[in-house]
C-alpha cells in the first residue's frame, strides 16, 4: 500500500491497527516473557533472587531510555520529515541515529563496568541481594549494545509502515530468550547470571533482524554510513524529543528504584511482592504503550502534513482505545488479583502483599492511557516542553514527591499509594498542556 495514501487517506481505525496491532503483539510478548520469566525465577523459592532481579530490572529501563533519545527521537522528527515529503532528509536521519547509537551505547557499556558497585548501591541493593543483582547487571551491561540499538530501527521501520517487520524481530527475539531461561536457571544452573545471557541473546537476535529487514524492506530510509552528516537542526529536532523520550524510561528506572528504597525498610518479601507485581501491572501497562506507540508515526505524519481535521481525529480514537482497553482490563486482573499472585509464589504474606499493591496500581490505569496519549502527541508534534514535562512527572518529580509525603504520614500504606496518585496528579498536568498547546 502507498506510504502517502496509507497515512494520509486510509480509514483512521484501519490504518491505526495496522501500524499499533503490530507494535501490541510485539508488547504483548514482551509481557510474556516477563510474566514467564518471574514464574521461573521465584520457582527457586528464593525471595532474595526474585528481589536481587527485581532491584536489577530498572537498568533495562535505563538501557531503553538511551534507546529511545535516537529511537523514538528520531521516528518523531521522521514522521514529520515524511509528512512534509522530505524524503533524502529523512534517509540522512535515519544513519546517523542508528550510528549514534552504537557510539552511545558502547561509551555506556564502560562506564556502567567501572561503576558498577555504586550503581548498585543506588538500586537499593542489600548485603542478601547483592550478587544476585550484580550477576544480572553485569551481563546486562556486557550485552547492552545490542539492547539499546535495537530502539532504532525498532521504531523508525514503522514509519515507512513497516510495523509488521518490527514485530517479527520482537516476537523471534523474545521466543528465543523464553526458551532460554529455563535452560540457563535450572539445566546449568547459572541463576540471575543467567536470566541476563538469556535477555542478551534474544536481544541480539532482534537487533539482527531489525537491521536486516530495514537493510531488505525500506525504500527511503537508510543505514548507509555514507548519510550519517545532518544538519545541526536536524540533530536538534532528535534530541529536543528523544531526552524527553528516553527520561520516560530513566524515570521508570528511578521510580522503581525509588519505590524499592521506600519499601526495603519493609523486608526482601515486600520488594519481592512488588517485584512480582510489577510484572503483572505490565500486562496492562506494554498493550497501552504498544497502541500510544503504535500510532505515534500517524500522529506526526498528520501533524507534519498539516492535515489538522485528520490529525484531531487520530487523537480522539487513539484516546478512546487506550481508556477503553485499560477499564477492561484492569477490572478483569484486580478481580483475579490474588489467584495471579499465587501463581508465582506461594509465600501467604507475599499474596496478600501483592493483591493490595496490584489492585492499587489498576485503580488509575485509565488515567495512565491517556497520559501516554498526550506523551506521544506531544513527541509526534514536536513540542519539546510538553513532551519533557510528561517524561518527568509520572514516575519522576510528582512521583517523588507524592512518596515522601504520603510515606512520612501514612508510613507503608502511603508509600504503596504514591503511583496511583502521582498518576491522577500527572493526567491533570497533561491535559492542562494539551488544552494550552494543540488543542
Amino acid at each position: 500500500m502507498n506510504l502517502d495514501y496509507l497515512f494520509a487517506h486510509a480509514t483512521i481505525p484501519k490504518v491505526y491497527m495496522k501500524l499499533a496491532l503490530p507494535v501490541v503483539l510485539g508488547m504483548v510478548a514482551s509481557m510474556i516473557y516477563n510474566l514467564v520469566d518471574t514464574f521461573f525465577v521465584a520457582q527457586n523459592g528464593n525471595a532474595n533472587l526474585v528481589a536481587g532481579i527485581a532491584l536489577g530490572t530498572p537498568l533495562f529501563s535505563f538501557m531503553l531510555a538511551i534507546g529511545d533519545i535516537f529511537g523514538l527521537g528520531g521516528s518523531a522528527a521522521i514522521s514529520r520529515m515524511l509528512g512534509k515529503k522530505q524524503h533524502e532528509d529523512s534517509a540522512h536521519l535515519s544513519s546517523f541515529c542508528f550510528y549514534s547509537s552504537i557510539l552511545f551505547s558502547l561509551v555506556l557499556t564502560i562506564l556502567m563496568l567501572i561503576f558498577e558497585r555504586p550503581i548498585l548501591g543506588l538500586m537499593g541493593v542489600t548485603s542478601q541481594t547483592y550478587q544476585y543483582a550484580a550477576d544480572f547487571y553485569r551481563m546486562l551491561a556486557l550485552g547492552s549494545v545490542f539492547i539499546i540499538v535495537s530502539l532504532v530501527p525498532g521504531n523508525i521501520i514503522r514509519t515507512e509502515g513497516l510495523a509488521t517487520k518490527s514485530m517479527v524481530a520482537t516476537l523471534s527475539g523474545t521466543i528465543l530468550t523464553i526458551v532460554l531461561d529455563p535452560l540457563f536457571l535450572f539445566v546449568f544452573h547459572w541463576g540471575a547470571l543467567g536470566v541476563g545471557l538469556a535477555n542478551v541473546i534474544g536481544y541480539i537476535l532482534n537487533t539482527s533482524l531489525l537491521v536486516y529487514f530495514m537493510v531488505k524492506d525500506c525504500q527511503i530510509l537508510s543505514l548507509s554510513i555514507k548519510k550519517i552528516h545532518i544538519p545541526q537542526k536536524a540533530v536538534q529536532d532528535v534530541l529536543s524529543i528523544g531526552i524527553p523520550a528516553s527520561l520516560t524510561n530513566f524515570m521508570q528506572s528511578f521510580g522503581v528504584m525509588l519505590l524499592n528504597n521506600y519499601l526495603a525498610p519493609y523486608g526482601a518479601t515486600a520488594i519481592a511482592a512488588m517485584g512480582i507485581v510489577l510484572k503483572i501491572y505490565m500486562v496492562v501497562m506494554l498493550i497501552m504503550v504498544g497502541f500510544a506507540f503504535g500510532a505515534q508515526p500517524l500522529i506526526g505524519y498528520n501533524y507534519g502534513s498539516g492535515d489538522q481535521a485528520r490529525f484531531k481525529a487520530v487523537v480522539r480514537f487513539d484516546f478512546m482505545v487506550e481508556v477503553v482497553y485499560a477499564l477492561i482490563c484492569a477490572a478483569i486482573l484486580m478481580i483475579f488479583a490474588p489467584q495471579l499472585m499465587a501463581l508465582f509464589m506461594h509465600n501467604t504474606t507475599i499474596i496478600k502483599m501483592g493483591t493490595v499493591m496490584l489492585r492499587l496500581l489498576l485503580i488509575t490505569s485509565p488515567f495512565i492511557g491517556a497520559v501516554l496519549v498526550f506523551t506521544t502527541i506531544f513527541q509526534s508534534a514536536g513540542k519539546a516542553m510538553g513532551a519533557l514535562v510528561m517524561s518527568i512527572s509520572r514516575q519522576g518529580i510528582v512521583f517523588a514527591v507524592v512518596i515522601i509525603l504520603l510515606a512520612g504520614i501514612f508510613g507503608y500504606n502511603g508509600v504503596i499509594a504514591a503511583q496511583p496518585v502521582a498518576d491522577i496528579l500527572t493526567f491533570g498536568i497533561g491535559f492542562w498542556l494539551y488544552k494550552q498547546i494543540l488543542a
